[in-house]
Formats: structure tokens, C-alpha cells, sequence
């Protein structure tokens, strides 16, 4: 587990940063870059930027928030680091939070988005879902969509999903969860807004899988009740948000458990 979060703040000015693919109707600049250590590749990505006034978003906070959430439930997904650093953009310093991660391919492997994949191979008027079940992706689609519903994912378009191939050993297989920036309460920028947040509110969302409702995805799922094998209590909150107390303000922390707590109690009982 390396959902571990670097305080101190680190100089990572040399990185250079390009722009990430990102779904129509999300509006927001997300830039990533990627750096090569000791023949280990490591990928970094920001929060929303603006030219003007820098880093304003937090969805690389999310990213470790929902990367601990995954662990307690028993989820494969990505790990991620959250660290301090100053970065340069355009000949401007910066300090903020960013995201660190590894490299989920395996040797050999390369990568292809469910989209077009979904393109190449799909019968002709097979939904996205039954594609993903005649695949052998059946499990995985339905721990994705309960996921996506509890954190309230506005942002799984066809190119958050994955697949990892490997044409010389003939292996295929669909990438762990990862991209959970845009989830969450990641539109409100102050503590006002938090407040006047509706944690229960069935937002539209750029859903590949099913439709803009992440609620009425639930419906697709025939055994809704063994998705995880893990579990969430009420004091798991301390860990979901240790080490997150100088980062969020309390509003932030206490509105986005209670948001994970409350919808992850709606699905258990539905």
C-alpha cells in the first residue's frame, strides 16, 4: 500500500507538464507529466490549473481519499502519493499538492482505452455493458459502478477505463481503477460551498458504462451485495483523512466522510 502523503515540501521544478485527455463537459485544465528514476517510470499529475491563478483545484487530494477508501473496501486500483511540491509552469513557480503513481502495465503490456476498444470489437448494438461482460469484466464493471456512485464519479469516460494487453504472451486483462480526481465535492472551492453542498444529489455524470446517472447504474448490477470484500465503519474515517487535517479544512474533511458514509450506506441497503 503506497497511499502515503509527503509533507515536506520537495523541489519537482524539472518535470515538464502536458495536458491529460478529458471528457467532454468537464470543464478545467488537468496536466500531467511523468519522470524515469532508476529505470522506474513514475507519473505525476496536478489539480485543476488555471493561468491566472495557479493550482485551484484538490482533486489530487481526492485521488489519495478515495485510494484509502479502495483499500478498506477490498478494491484493486491504482495507489497514489500525494506530496508538497513547487513545480515550474511556463516559467512560473508554483507550490500545491499533486499525485504520484507507478506504472500499472506489466512488462510487455500496452495500453488501449475501453472506448476504442469497445469500437474495434463490439457486436453490432451491444451496450457498453454487455460488451463488458462477454469480455470477462463482469465483477470488475460492477465494483466500478457501486465505487462511482459513493464517491460520485462525474469523469469515468471511455478513456478511465483501461485495457492492458500483451500481444506476444496473448494476455489481456482490464487495468486496476484509477482517475478519481473529479469525484467527491471536487466543484466546491471554499467552505461555503461545502455547506451548501448536496451530498445525495444524483448529479449528471460522463458515465461510458450505463447511463449520465451514477443511482440508476446500480440498477445494471444483478448481486449488488458482493462487489467489495471489504467493508466501511464509522471509524474508519480517521484513516481515510490522516495526515489530510493541514490539507482540508474540517468542513472539507467532515462533509466529504459524511458524503462516502451516507451513499455507502444507501447502496448496502438497497
Amino acid at each position: 500500500m503506497n497511499n502515503k502523503i509527503i509533507l515536506e515540501k520537495q523541489n519537482l521544478t524539472y518535470l515538464k507538464w502536458s495536458h491529460i485527455r478529458s471528457s467532454s463537459g468537464t470543464a478545467g485544465t488537468f496536466l500531467k507529466s511523468e519522470s524515469v528514476l532508476n529505470g522506474v517510470k513514475k507519473y505525476y499529475k496536478l489539480s485543476n490549473f488555471d493561468t491566472v491563478r495557479g493550482v485551484v483545484g484538490h482533486e489530487c487530494v481526492n485521488e489519495i481519499i478515495v485510494d484509502r477508501l479502495l483499500t478498506l473496501l477490498g478494491v484493486e486500483h491504482l495507489n497514489y502519493e500525494l506530496i508538497n511540491a513547487d513545480i515550474e509552469i511556463e516559467g512560473n513557480i508554483y507550490n500545491t499538492y499533486l499525485c504520484a503513481s507507478d506504472d500499472f502495465k506489466k512488462r510487455g503490456e500496452s495500453k488501449i482505452a475501453l472506448d476504442d476498444y469497445y469500437r474495434t470489437n463490439a457486436l453490432e448494438k451491444e451496450s457498453h455493458y454487455d460488451f463488458c461482460v462477454r469480455c470477462g469484466w463482469k465483477d470488475y464493471i460492477d465494483t466500478m459502478i457501486v465505487v462511482d456512485y459513493i464517491i460520485l464519479n462525474r469523469d469515468r469516460h471511455g478513456a478511465n477505463i483501461e485495457v492492458l494487453r500483451n500481444a506476444r504472451a496473448h494476455t489481456l486483462r482490464i487495468a486496476p481503477l484509477f482517475d478519481h480526481g473529479l469525484s467527491l465535492m471536487y466543484s466546491c472551492m471554499t467552505d461555503e460551498d461545502v455547506v451548501a453542498f448536496d451530498i445525495l444529489e444524483d448529479k449528471r455524470c460522463q458515465n461510458f458504462i450505463g447511463t449520465y446517472s451514477c443511482f440508476d447504474n446500480l440498477n445494471l448490477i444483478k448481486n449488488r451485495k458482493n462487489v467489495f470484500s471489504g467493508s466501511l465503519k464509522p471509524d474508519d474515517k480517521k484513516y481515510i483523512f490522516i495526515g489530510l487535517e493541514n490539507v482540508l479544512s474540517d468542513v472539507f474533511i467532515d462533509k466529504i466522510w459524511n458524503m462516502i458514509y451516507e451513499r455507502y450506506k444507501i447502496y448496502e441497503n438497497l
